[in-house]
């Protein structure tokens, strides 16, 4: 008896150079995907990934995309290689950029609109970062109430609560400063300062929200073919409007991982399928939900584990 399955889609951070090689050398259908990420940007991304450099890869307007190429591939290698087997999830999700993936697997968007999408949403994102030097940190020990009790009034925020003791925090440096110190004072074992750009899910991001939410309505959503668990939400999202609604709340407001995971765990899912590169989300869905079945799926021979 098949377990019920949902899929999860990283987020940036997720990069590195040479992800997806083997995928690429061996699936026509993952190819394809690379090929046509170069055709809609324009652009050798597909080298980027392959051979790099790291440092331009970690830029965010090419690493936005060269996830969700990455992700995206995985997926269709999978589909390719399994056929009939292949899992068919009853949710999906993705953390921060990961959403749009999750958008792209389950055709509310297009490849092409998927990636000229997250490759504006990066340089907006970059942007925004250079006009208010800002930082992340991640609280290691304190849960999601005093985290938010130690931004109060600081000018800092959760950008997102990953699990019940690591809570990441972001803000203008020195709002990011006072907070980090109000919450070892409130019990945070360590802030572990993140190499991000800048602070992103936080309202240092509402420049850049204001250009995504100007792209967005050119867009024509269509209705996912699964419900996707919503980063600010942690609830499904079924319809167009819906979508859109989430995706204008979704660059400065906190995502809600622990929550989107235990929602789906609650709801029937017994096994959670990271598909891309890198473990982190798999890892952490293990320790939200003990006992629960996962599966991290970034490379050909993890397609075995589908099966």
């Amino acid at each position: 008896m098949s377990l019920s399955t949902a899929f999860l889609f990283p987020g940036q951070g997720a990069q590195y150079v040479g992800m997806g090689a083997d995928v690429y050398a061996g699936s026509a259908a993952a190819r394809s995907v690379f090929h046509a990420a170069d055709s809609v940007l324009s652009t050798s991304l597909c080298h980027l990934i392959l051979e790099g450099p790291a440092e331009e890869l970690l830029r965010s307007h090419n690493a936005q995309p060269a996830i969700l190429c990455v992700s995206i591939a995985i997926l269709r290698a999978a589909e390719e290689a399994l056929e009939g087997s292949m899992p068919t999830p009853i949710f999906v999700a993705g953390h921060s950029l990961g959403e749009y993936t999750a958008l792209v697997a389950t055709g509310s968007l297009t490849l092409a609109e998927g990636l000229a999408i997250v490759r504006r949403r990066g340089e907006l994102m970059q942007a925004a970062s250079e006009a208010t030097p800002s930082g992340m940190a991640a609280l290691i020990g304190l849960e999601l109430e005093p985290a938010i009790a130690a931004c109060e009034g600081t000018g800092a925020q959760v950008a997102n609560a990953n699990s019940a003791v690591q809570i990441v925090i972001g803000g203008p440096r020195e709002a990011l400063d006072l907070a980090i110190e109000r919450a070892k004072e409130a019990g945070a074992r360590r802030a572990l300062p993140l190499e991000v750009a800048g602070a992103f899910h936080t309202e240092v991001m509402r420049p850049a929200q204001k250009g995504m939410d100007q792209l967005c309505a050119q867009i024509d959503f269509r209705q996912p073919s699964t419900p996707i668990i919503a980063n600010t939400t942690a609830q499904p999202l079924s319809t167009a409007d819906e979508i859109r609604r989430e995706l204008a709340d979704q660059l400065c407001g906190c995502v809600y991982w622990q929550q989107s995971i235990e929602y789906m765990a609650a709801n029937g899912v017994e096994r959670f399928i990271e598909i891309g590169p890198g473990t982190v989300l798999s890892g952490l869905a293990k320790r939200i939900v003990p006992g629960v079945e996962t599966v991290a799926v970034g490379t050909l021979d993890a397609l075995d584990a589908l099966k």
